[in-house]
């Protein structure tokens, strides 16, 4: 087994998998903290949608896929923002609203264009071992300012996510800081729907989190524990999928489920 594991993550595309998928989850959890406390949850399944059906009709037409998409998902979080302040639509089913009207749109317009191929289904589904250098470039290029921004802009992060009222008077620009994890979040989606699929990329944002809220009781604390069970999670689920010749994706996300259970068992004992 472990002759194996050596063997294969000695390959270019093994290393270019790992690497991509290191900085991508890890992006993804820590904006997932403050979007789960804001109860935004979804807003991930939401934009991975949203960015498939960019997706689609991109290559259908002859466009760049990412550079579609990536503006698209932008402006799509900014409406789910703008909707789930709306006093006529709240936030989960502005999120319904717009995911399953791109999902549509997607299907549409795969359905057009000849039908399911290849390459609709890297992003529907993920295919992190098929990764190349320029993906790999990309995710690194687009995940450290991701974590700049958020180490930069941590305080303010954490008084928006708990507190909006209270930091709107002591001065702090909300929208202007809602919006930045609006958009991170958009962009750090799009990418990882090469790793994860479109159908599951929203795991990378919800599970590290509330898995680290079963122990953690600090924000500082919730924030570092959920960005190492999260690169945990991805590094046990890629070993997996080797070992077992599982989907990457899913193996990945059943690593979570597990490691969730595991936090949530202990919290019950920490508790007590």
């Amino acid at each position: 087994m472990l002759d194996t594991l050596i063997l294969v993550f000695s390959q270019g595309f093994m290393q270019r998998a790992v690497l991509g998928g290191i900085v991508i989850s890890l992006c993804a959890s820590l904006l997932g903290v403050s979007l789960v406390l804001k109860r935004y949850s979804m807003i991930g399944d939401g934009l991975s949608h949203v960015g498939f059906g960019a997706v689609v009709v991109a290559t259908a037409l002859g466009f760049a896929p990412l550079a579609v998409a990536i503006p698209v998902v932008v402006i799509a979080a900014f409406l789910l923002l703008r909707l789930g302040e709306s006093s006529e639509i709240k936030g989960d089913a502005a999120v319904a609203l717009v995911s399953t009207g791109s999902l549509a749109v997607g299907v549409t317009a795969s359905s057009l264009s000849g039908g399911m191929n290849q390459d609709f289904n890297s992003y529907m589904f993920g295919t992190i071992l098929g990764l190349s250098e320029s993906d790999v470039v990309l995710s690194i290029a687009v995940s450290i300012p991701v974590l700049i921004l958020f180490i930069l802009f941590y305080n303010k992060i954490f008084a928006v996510t708990f507190d909006e009222n209270f930091s709107k008077a002591t001065g702090v620009k909300v929208e202007l800081y809602n919006a930045l994890v609006a958009v991170l979040t958009a962009i750090i989606i799009v990418l990882g729907m090469r790793l994860m699929g479109a159908l599951l990329i929203s795991s990378l944002v919800i599970f590290p989190s509330l898995t680290s809220m079963r122990v953690c009781r600090t924000f500082k604390g919730v924030v570092i524990c959920s960005a190492l069970v999260s690169v945990m999670c991805f590094l046990v689920g890629i070993c997996l999928s080797v070992l077992y010749d599982l989907p990457t994706g899913a193996s990945i996300v059943l690593a979570n489920i597990v490691v969730f259970f595991i936090f949530w068992i202990c919290g019950k004992i920490k508790n007590r």
